[in-house]
């Protein structure tokens, strides 16, 4: 679907199903330099399931005109903008990664509209090396390669997916280089500025789900310990054998955990 949002184009897939008008909704927002289709495994499943589901593409990715936006509050207040374009009271908003501290700051600044949160691959901070940024801003394919190459497990470093002919880590690092010029090194610039995730989740009432991988070494699980003790209602589940990637990894834990969360 396409709205309008601030005068420019916004998009999110909606998992190729109409919901019924009061099905529950569910907000899906991407990590760094990626877009909505970093989704589809989830989307699909979701809405076949009485779920109305929205994976947006933020400003400046994928469908979404204008330039990526430089810092995480004010990707959530977009998020809060697109939701009522879209005719969206109150919805369950999840992420990854950098979509993860954006869920947080939607529930946290936004809190009449988010009926529940789901933090994948989160971490209280998300420090990016300079030399990462500085090989985002150069462009190529050095920093997609070597994000991809943190952010899986074992398993997926050897292939072997459970839907067959999908190559995950060769499919992340497409989409990463695929991103809009500049939107990668914006994005990453953002998540090491964001300080703010513990005062936010101290804010938040509504209920929370948060999802680690054991293998995440971008986001560790020991680097979540500080949004469970920050946070009043929430409900940790660490996947086996995965890494960052979780949506991709293991496409249909997250599908389940998610669809507990929205149903």
């Amino acid at each position: 679907m396409e709205l309008t949002v601030n005068g420019k184009k916004a998009h999110a897939a909606t998992g190729g199903k109409d919901a019924a008008n009061d099905a529950p909704v569910l907000v899906l927002i991407h990590g760094a330099g990626m877009d909505g289709t970093v989704w589809q495994l989830q989307s699909r499943y979701l809405a076949h399931r009485g779920i109305r589901v929205l994976a947006v593409d933020l400003p400046g990715h994928g469908h979404s005109e204008g330039d990526a936006l430089t810092a995480v509050a004010d990707l959530a207040d977009w998020v809060a903008q697109f939701m009522a374009a879209a005719g969206v009271d109150k919805a369950v908003v999840a992420g990854h990664s950098m979509g993860a501290l954006i869920a947080l700051e939607v529930a946290a600044r936004h809190p009449d509209t988010v009926r529940a949160a789901g933090l994948l691959g989160c971490a209280a901070e998300m420090p990016v090396h300079p030399d990462l940024i500085k090989a985002a801003e150069d462009g190529g394919k050095l920093a997609p390669g070597l994000i991809t190459d943190w952010g899986f497990g074992h398993i997926s470093h050897k292939g072997g997916h459970l839907h067959p002919g999908l190559w995950a880590m060769g499919a992340a690092e497409r989409l990463l280089m695929d991103a809009k010029p500049g939107a990668l090194a914006t994005d990453l610039k953002a998540c090491d500025a964001y300080k703010d995730a513990l005062d936010a989740a101290a804010r938040i009432t509504a209920p929370v789900a948060l999802i680690s991988g054991d293998e995440d070494k971008m986001t560790p699980v020991k680097n979540a310990r500080p949004l469970l003790d920050a946070l009043s209602d929430v409900t940790p589940t660490v996947l086996s054998q995965t890494g960052h990637m979780m949506m991709i990894e293991r496409p249909r834990e997250v599908a389940k955990l998610l669809l507990d969360l929205a149903a």
